[in-house]
């Protein structure tokens, strides 16, 4: 088990506003269960004397369990972007899963999670309020990674190959900023589409063109993060988008604003 943090990468949006108000961790997991998670991640803040502030994340494939005063829950990923009330005080400790590494624990469609988060008893044989009255109690972040997996070792699923084969397949996706379409995906991996898309639904719970909507909707949005001038129909092209009005409307369907107003905002950040 690592005994330090690893550095937080994609998906906060206008991490430069982010990193103000709040301190995110991440920590390897141990080597018995690195083949189902991706990581831990760890939130702190203390705002009792600031404006309340909403940050907003682009999430990644990856299903997590999160352990949060009153709402202990597992979550599937998201096809949009969600919003986070940064107020007060407070912790919020989770398990972010390798793309498609919490089907084994499931064992049914992680679709059907999309609108209606999983309660913890079922996977890790403790109730939600047992875990925050324990884990956010502690103070120090490798503490809580061991508690956290003392509870998750002895539910190990067998290992499952699809797992390995989806993420070979998403980090294709991530890696190759030009793929912008499923059928670049299937040739790569000599994969009939809907067999491709059958999995996803099973293993990912979203699609396989979200998945390539959303990389590259962070790529664009982790561009205009370097604060750099960035020429957007230039970008647009970059990320395999055939013109910038269809970009436009991605990044506002996902992001929630256009590209212009995004880079406003981290330019004022």
């Amino acid at each position: 088990m690592s005994s330090g943090a690893i550095k937080p990468s994609m998906g906060i949006l206008n991490p430069q506003g982010g990193e103000k108000r709040f301190a995110l961790s991440r920590h390897a997991a141990s080597e018995a269960l690195g083949f189902f998670v991706k990581h831990y991640w760890i939130i702190r803040w203390d705002c009792r004397d600031e404006e309340p502030y909403m940050q907003h994340v682009v999430p990644n494939p990856c299903v997590n369990l999160v352990v949060e005063p009153g709402k202990t829950l597992i979550y599937a990923p998201s096809p949009g972007k969600f919003s986070y009330p940064i107020h007060g005080k407070g912790v919020v400790f989770g398990i972010k899963f390798k793309p498609g590494g919490f089907y084994p624990f499931l064992r049914r469609p992680v679709s059907s999670l999309l609108d209606q988060p999983l309660g913890v008893r079922g996977i890790l044989g403790a109730d939600g309020s047992e875990l925050e009255k324990t884990i956010l109690s502690m103070g120090d972040e490798q503490d809580m990674v061991r508690a956290m997996e003392k509870l998750l070792l002895p539910k190990l699923p067998p290992l499952d190959d699809e797992v390995l084969r989806i993420n070979r397949i998403i980090d294709f996706i991530a890696d190759e900023r030009e793929i912008s379409k499923v059928d670049q995906v299937c040739e790569r991996f000599q994969i009939h589409i809907r067999k491709l898309q059958r999995l996803f639904d099973q293993y990912v719970g979203i699609s396989p063109k979200w998945v390539i909507r959303l990389y590259r909707l962070q790529n664009a949005a982790e561009t205009m993060d370097r604060s750099l001038p960035v020429d957007l129909s230039r970008l647009a092209a970059e990320l395999g988008y055939h013109d910038q009005p269809h970009f436009i409307k991605d990044f506002k369907a996902v992001v929630g604003c256009t590209p212009d107003e995004y880079r406003r905002m981290v330019q004022d950040s």
